[in-house]
């Protein structure tokens, strides 16, 4: 590696808009995130539950086609 050309690394205070804050490296002193592992839907467990339903059943339940009519 070439040197004096890389930014120094620095220890880092993320703050989230929830609140809540760790540390981690970075070349900022300070970060602000307005979404952190502590209030994302997904790691929170309150993510609404994916659709099974296909595209073409879908489809075919909207314009009134079944097994019987294909």
């Amino acid at each position: 590696m070439k040197k004096n050309i890389h930014p120094e690394m620095k220890d880092c205070k993320v703050t989230c808009a929830c609140g809540a804050t760790f540390m981690t490296k970075s070349t900022k002193d300070e970060i602000h995130v307005e979404v952190c592992n502590e209030c994302h839907p997904f790691y929170t467990g309150k993510q609404g539950k994916a659709k099974k339903t296909g595209a073409v059943e879908k489809f075919n339940k909207k314009f009134g086609y079944d097994q019987e009519n294909a």
